[in-house]
């Protein structure tokens, strides 16, 4: 086992990509250590796959993408845009409630970003705001993204472990609502300190019934997955092929803004990303079996526990692993590994597994834009052509307030738990 991780740290550090280091550090593991030999890596990475829930990833990705271009992300800006755009920051907040509804709809923090901050911050530099606040306030509201429903690391955690997929989405309701306010306070506080110019007539905003019927259709896609899967209708692999269809509808016979003759293209795209995702998910189910057979679950509780049993303590050594971890691993892969190692531990002092679940999401958010390889800065800096170093200056305050907001879902359970 100490070969996997030595191997695999360094690698990781040696700027390998995930999978590629993950991957030769099972292989070597299996050649020197023999903790598990190559048939049964080939088979645990086939079998992993086989799982009917886990369909639902690449389908709410394939509708995440399809959305992303039937010209949603313009859609609900003008909606935000109608009931903030009038505060001061108004602009910066409307992108916030933007990416909280759009990412409501695809499911992926990265996606939420690329489809909203490529139209957004272009807009409010124009505007006169500074780039890096843009870039910075954007990246991190981009995170709520895996918070809300239907959020694809809130599925992985549900299938690893064993819990509700419909309860991990109700869970993720109230702490992505807090996090897209506590942004937009941070905005607002940014705009009175730095005040600018006028808001040009072109985003003035406009009357709240108009923009409402032209983005109802989009917000409609979390109430029929909640409500087809809480009402009985659907599992949750059905909701996201019902999302599917419902995105291809709109997209096509209201917004008109996308063909069918696209669709291959929307599918091939979709499929680029999904597949090092389901690499990924495949290679870390390996990993995870491997430390769960090596006892490293209980080595960790043993280590912990050994610190503190009262649950609220540990919760802050778990904050701040996740927190150390989230810097250097991506989101998935973070969630497959951590998961069989924590989840016993925190159950043991009588911590519930969707408040916990609730909590690691909200880590790999802040995650999402925590250097070295925060995935939605690099996604910042290639739309905005600001330095990765510079953006993660800028993103440094915005992250405070999502600190705040993990704390509070840390320590009041009701946050995560009220609605189910």
């Amino acid at each position: 086992m100490g070969i996997l991780f030595l191997i695999f740290f360094g690698l990781i550090l040696l700027g390998t990509v995930f999978p590629a280091a993950l991957g030769l550090a099972l292989y070597q593991n299996s050649m020197f250590a023999g903790d598990a030999s190559l048939g049964f890596i080939a088979r645990h990475m086939v079998t992993s796959m086989d799982n009917f829930t886990i369909l639902a990833v690449p389908i709410f990705m394939l509708a995440g993408e399809v959305m992303g271009q039937a010209g949603i992300s313009k859609r609900l800006f003008d909606l935000s845009n109608s009931l903030v755009g009038r505060f001061r920051g108004g602009l910066p907040m409307a992108t916030i409630v933007t990416l909280l509804l759009f990412g409501s709809v695809s499911g992926s923090g990265p996606a939420t970003l690329a489809a909203v901050g490529s139209i957004m911050i272009p807009l409010l530099v124009k505007q006169g705001y500074d780039m890096k606040f843009v870039a910075g306030i954007t990246a991190a509201g981009a995170g709520v993204g895996i918070i809300l429903p239907p959020s694809i690391p809130m599925v992985m955690f549900a299938i690893s472990a064993n819990q509700s997929i419909g309860d991990m989405f109700l869970a993720g309701i109230i702490p992505g609502i807090l996090t897209g306010v506590a942004l937009m306070v941070y905005a607002y506080i940014y705009c009175l300190r730095n005040p600018i110019p006028e808001v040009s007539e072109e985003l003035k905003p406009q009357p709240l019934i108009k923009t409402l019927k032209s983005g109802i259709w989009a917000l409609l896609t979390p109430f029929i997955i909640l409500g087809g899967i809480y009402g009985g209708i659907f599992t949750p692999t059905e909701a996201a092929a019902v999302s599917l269809v419902y995105a291809i509808l709109v997209g096509v016979f209201i917004y008109k803004e996308i063909k069918f003759k696209d669709l291959p293209r929307y599918i091939y795209n979709a499929a680029a990303l999904n597949a090092p995702i389901l690499i990924i998910v495949a290679l870390s189910s390996v990993f995870g079996r491997i430390l769960t057979f090596e006892g490293i679950p209980a080595m960790v509780a043993d280590l912990m526990l050994g610190i503190t049993e009262n649950p609220w303590i540990l919760l802050i050594l778990i904050n701040i692993l996740l927190l150390t971890v989230g810097t250097f691993i991506d989101t998935l892969s973070k969630v497959i590994i951590m998961t069989p190692i924590l989840l016993p531990m925190t159950m043991a002092v009588g911590i519930d597994p969707v408040h916990f679940g609730t909590i690691m999401i909200v880590n790999f958010a802040i995650g999402l834009v925590t250097p070295p390889t925060g995935i939605s800065l690099f996604v910042a800096s290639a739309i905005t052509k600001v330095p990765f170093l510079s953006l993660s200056r800028a993103v440094l305050k915005p992250l405070m307030a999502m600190l705040i907001v993990l704390l509070l879902v840390t320590f009041i359970p009701a946050l995560s738990l009220i609605l189910l």
